[in-house]
């Protein structure tokens, strides 16, 4: 089980220390998208929702979502987020929604976690915003994009 920080020599989980470890500044960005029909984005662009912006509403709960991270996802710690951006934008060409998170702090951790959870709160607050009107919409291609700053430097994902 070597490399598998959040697990200790008896296999269980854990979670990690960081007393340890530099405070350095630390940005991650992950991205997302919400696939649905061009009569749904069309809805969702011209403001008429029913449950009403559905683009603003997504996006305080993208946020929110980044700063209750550690109350969601077990093992993470609770961080003291300096900046949350989330950013929704309407792509006909999908047709649906792309989204994108930035987190940033200084600390002894990363932020991918929050960054992550940020764009799924976001996904999942679109989804439930229009679902009446669409049930087949998709949600994929959560991952994280960038991440810098701490011991392992900076990682970019490739171009998908």
């Amino acid at each position: 089980m070597t490399g598998l920080t959040h697990i200790d020599a008896n296999g269980a989980a854990q979670m990690v220390d960081v007393s340890k470890k530099s405070h350095t500044d630390r940005v991650a960005v992950a991205r997302g998208q919400v696939e649905m029909s061009m009569e749904t984005l069309t809805l969702i662009t011209e403001g008429r929702a029913k449950k009403g912006d559905v683009l603003g509403v997504a996006r305080l709960a993208g946020i929110m979502g980044a700063k209750k991270t550690s109350d969601l996802i077990p093992l993470c710690h609770p961080l003291a987020i300096t900046k949350v951006t989330v950013d929704l934008v309407p792509d006909v060409d999908l047709p649906g929604v792309r989204i994108e998170a930035t987190v940033k702090t200084s600390g002894q951790t990363g932020v991918e976690m929050e960054a992550l959870t940020a764009v799924s709160t976001a996904a999942l607050t679109l989804y439930d915003m229009v679902k009446a009107v669409e049930k087949s919409m998709i949600i994929n291609n959560i991952h994280l994009a960038l991440k810098s700053g701490g011991k392992s430097g900076t990682y970019e994902a490739p171009a998908k």
